[in-house]
């Protein structure tokens, strides 16, 4: 039995939710802080919830909340020049759901809180300080939280994660700059259907709406990264500019972004991978989903594994007798699935923004990269048929 009886979760995206229902389901009491004043309304772009990540959502009871405000995507192609091949989809697996970063925080939000979760807004971490009781966390506000445990679910900019090392790596950008809009133009092939383009110059991608519509996502090449509020005081004409300018050549993203209203485009930001991060854990403090672990938006995988890894901290939690322990066998069930995700997303980032030498060789790693998303069975299946074992203990060999 767990000495573990309190915690506090600083983060109200996506991992700190669903790490607060974990715990509770394992009989711990947890109150999530979040920094900004309200929720994430007109904030990110859209995330896929892969069948993995909505396994998890299942065992805390979130997935029919957030299904339910999701696009089914039950069919997927790749588009090379122009040239499309339609991937096969595995079997017996629900579909993907494409779901807008602030209808998916909006949905966990409710989730958790029916579920009698305390979440607090406007309360940003500053500082923690643990002893031999517990850790007491300290907001800008002046105000303080004391509990057993503390999890960092603070995203890729993670105070947490300093706190627990201060030498801690920060997040790395991708060499692309993220951008959405729903365009007012039908794409052929029925609704649900997502392709993923790599462009002339740039790497894109479409899905057809239920409206006739479709929507529209670009990795826009950027030397520099620029943070949202830059990059949002760019006149949206300007990036339209640059945006015609990368994919007017290709079909049908030219047609596409040619047809964006000024007013739809939407700037998602920079896009970031974290790399390896030596310490999880230090004391009472322990780090969930993008704080310690953040793919590229290139494996798909980025909103389910946070997902996957507060369950599986609230899991270890529960069947560990000290936060120490828990802490360790979280890292060990977690760090080589997480890792070996993130460094196949590594490999199509450099498809997505090339460098000289990866341009000359596009034709061939193209060549061989449809070679392997057709064999998706022996590629994503480990990755997508996952499930956290919620209801059998954590090994004794953990």
């Amino acid at each position: 039995m767990t000495k573990v009886r309190t915690a506090i979760v600083i983060g109200g995206g996506i991992a700190g939710p669903v790490t607060a229902l974990g715990l509770r389901k394992a009989g711990i009491e947890a109150a999530v802080f979040e920094a900004y004043p309200s929720t994430a309304d007109g904030v990110g772009g859209s995330i896929a919830i892969a069948p993995n990540g909505q396994a998890a959502l299942e065992v805390v009871g979130a997935r029919e909340a957030v299904t339910a405000a999701a696009l089914p995507i039950r069919r997927t192609a790749m588009s090379f020049g122009g040239r499309k091949v339609e991937l096969p989809q595995l079997e017996g697996l629900p579909a993907l759901r494409l779901v807008r970063r602030a209808d998916l925080y909006r949905a966990l939000r409710d989730v958790a809180l029916d579920h009698g979760v305390r979440i607090e807004h406007g309360r940003r971490l500053v500082a923690a300080e643990q002893d031999a009781t517990g850790v007491t966390a300290r907001f800008a506000d002046g105000s303080t939280a004391t509990a057993d445990i503390l999890i960092g679910a603070d995203g890729i900019h993670s105070t947490v994660r300093t706190l627990i090392d201060p030498d801690a790596p920060g997040p790395g950008y991708t060499g692309t700059l993220g951008f959405e809009a729903v365009v007012d133009r039908p794409v052929p092939g029925e609704p649900g259907t997502m392709v993923f383009a790599f462009g002339r110059k740039a790497y894109y991608l479409y899905w057809s709406r239920p409206d006739g519509r479709t929507g529209w996502g670009a990795n826009l090449p950027q030397d520099e990264p620029m943070t949202l509020a830059e990059a949002r005081a760019v006149p949206a004409e300007k990036w339209l500019d640059r945006l015609r300018e990368a994919y007017g050549d290709d079909d049908p993203g030219g047609e596409l972004v040619r047809h964006i209203d000024p007013g739809d485009l939407q700037v998602t930001g920079s896009l970031h991978i974290m790399p390896s991060v030596p310490r999880w854990h230090r004391g009472r403090m322990v780090l969930v989903g993008d704080a310690v672990h953040a793919p590229s938006n290139s494996s798909g995988q980025g909103a389910s594994l946070a997902v996957e890894s507060a369950l599986e901290l609230a899991r270890c939690l529960r069947d560990r007798p000290d936060a120490q322990a828990a802490f360790a066998a979280y890292e060990r069930l977690r760090r080589p699935r997480v890792e070996r995700i993130a460094a196949r997303a590594a490999k199509v980032n450099r498809l997505k923004a090339p460098g000289p030498v990866t341009s000359a060789l596009m034709p061939l790693l193209m060549r061989v990269m449809t070679k392997t998303v057709l064999t998706p069975e022996k590629n994503l299946g480990p990755e997508q048929r996952y499930r956290v074992e919620w209801d059998l203990p954590v090994p004794a060999g953990v």
